[in-house]
């Protein structure tokens, strides 16, 4: 049952009351209720974004010009960034700075460049040949949030990649500050990452404008990026338009598998990294060790005293919350059934978890592997599914901003030796019209 009071369970604080609440030994039946997201649900958002959507599809940039001011505060002269702005941007961006992100970003490009397949090339019986190939999506659309933390390092995740991939166009959209500029950090990698074109919009403006198009705005074929509730929400209906998503990515969240093996300040510091992310963000501990749960809190409370950015994390980690099971099979059923976009495990075996985990966006292994070195510079993609849909859904990679394409040439011999299969098929649906397209070839090949 959940913890209620000032126990060695519950943590808190002077200013904030409890910070981080624990479960001890949940009923399976529970599971669902306590691993709930703290998020509004969609018919809540829709309406916002369906008025949104309608006003940018009838009047393009005007729509999206009162948006911006609405939302973001800021009365904008043009939505594209300029050449002038990008390359002051360039300069203003410090060496070690710029180093970091060279670093990161050559690591990015090896781990997806890697991901490259071969075409596949298969004749499935004499005279019938098949195959496969991959083609880039001509015009993909980036979403980069800007808000409280401008994430210039998600511009390296998808920029990266869709240049790889071979994309024509590659457009950016990421919200302006008050001042009607963006980030000189996201401009620097949008620059470094071969973007095409830049644009001073954010929120459900600005995935409305990637999905119509406006005067200034092209229309894309897909929309990648992560976002608030309200960009997520965005991207779903923009599927309605005919404009595919990478996946419903909202909030930020975190799951960790810890036992007495683990460093309780490593863990304590890995929480509080997505807790940063947003008021919404969610982190959960799972342990089968009383004793890490209690020297994590303490850390939590330590470290949290600490942040730039405490009262952010307060909020996130008031929507978290510590889970003792009690054992390891129980916290890996436990572990899918949440489907973190990130997982940390940090045991005694971790194997046991790397081998056992089937829902998860991404999975960071030991104690020396926190979770904000996937975020920035080891190479893998930080763009993962969120609120439960790793269960169906991959993170970025390479195939995100590819289709694949099938081929097939079948010989005289091989309409032959698959004809009559395909007559006797196609006669047994009904479809006389599909029968005929081989009876007609065949009949021809016998009067030859």
């Amino acid at each position: 049952k959940r913890k209620s009071g000032r126990g060695k369970f519950g943590m808190s604080n002077s200013k904030y009351g409890f910070v981080m609440k624990t479960i001890i030994f949940p009923r399976k039946e529970t599971w669902s209720e306590i691993l709930k997201r703290p998020t509004q649900t969609v018919k809540e958002i829709e309406t916002t974004v369906n008025k949104i959507f309608e006003d940018v599809q009838k009047n393009g940039d005007s729509a999206i010009m009162k948006f911006t001011e609405q939302f973001d505060k800021v009365l904008l002269s043009s939505l594209q960034v300029t050449q002038e702005e990008i390359k002051m941007a360039v300069q203003s961006v410090s060496n070690e700075l710029k180093e970091a992100i060279l670093l990161a970003a050559g690591n990015i490009e090896k781990f997806h460049s890697a991901q490259k397949t071969e075409k596949v090339y298969k004749e499935t019986m004499q005279g019938v040949v098949c195959w496969q190939e991959k083609k880039p999506i001509q015009k993909v659309g980036l979403y980069i949030p800007g808000g409280t933390a401008p994430l210039f390092s998600t511009v390296l995740m998808l920029a990266i990649p869709a240049k790889i991939a071979g994309c024509k166009e590659i457009i950016l959209c990421s919200p302006p500050n008050k001042e009607g500029e963006i980030a000189n950090e996201i401009l620097y990698a949008a620059s470094l990452c071969g973007v095409t074109k830049i644009y001073k919009v954010g929120g459900i403006q600005a995935i409305s404008g990637l999905t119509f198009g406006t005067e200034t705005i092209p229309k894309v074929y897909k929309i990648f990026g992560p976002g608030n509730q309200f960009v997520t929400v965005a991207k779903q209906i923009a599927t309605k338009f005919g404009v595919a998503i990478d996946m419903p990515a909202g909030p930020s969240e975190l799951l960790v598998m810890a036992d007495d093996s683990a460093n309780p300040s490593f863990v304590a510091s890995d929480l509080l990294s997505q807790a940063e992310h947003g008021a919404d963000s969610q982190v959960i501990l799972v342990s089968a060790s009383k004793k890490t749960i209690e020297n994590v809190s303490i850390e939590l409370k330590k470290q949290l005293e600490e942040l730039p950015r405490k009262e952010i994390a307060i909020k996130a980690i008031e929507n978290s919350i510590s889970i003792l099971v009690q054992n390891s099979e129980e916290a890996l059923d436990l572990i899918n059934k949440y489907a973190p976009e990130h997982f940390i495990v940090c045991t005694k075996n971790d194997n046991f978890f790397v081998d056992g985990i089937i829902n998860a966006g991404s999975v960071f292994i030991g104690n020396y592997t926190p979770e904000s070195a996937g975020d920035y510079a080891s190479g893998t993609n930080h763009t993962l599914p969120t609120n439960g849909y790793s269960k169906a859904y991959s993170g970025v990679n390479l195939d995100s901003f590819t289709k694949s394409i099938t081929f097939q040439e079948i010989s005289k011999i091989g309409i032959q030796n698959i004809g009559p299969s395909i007559e006797l098929m196609a006669e047994a649906e009904g479809l006389q019209a599909h029968k005929n397209a081989v009876t007609l070839r065949l009949k021809e090949l016998k009067s030859c």
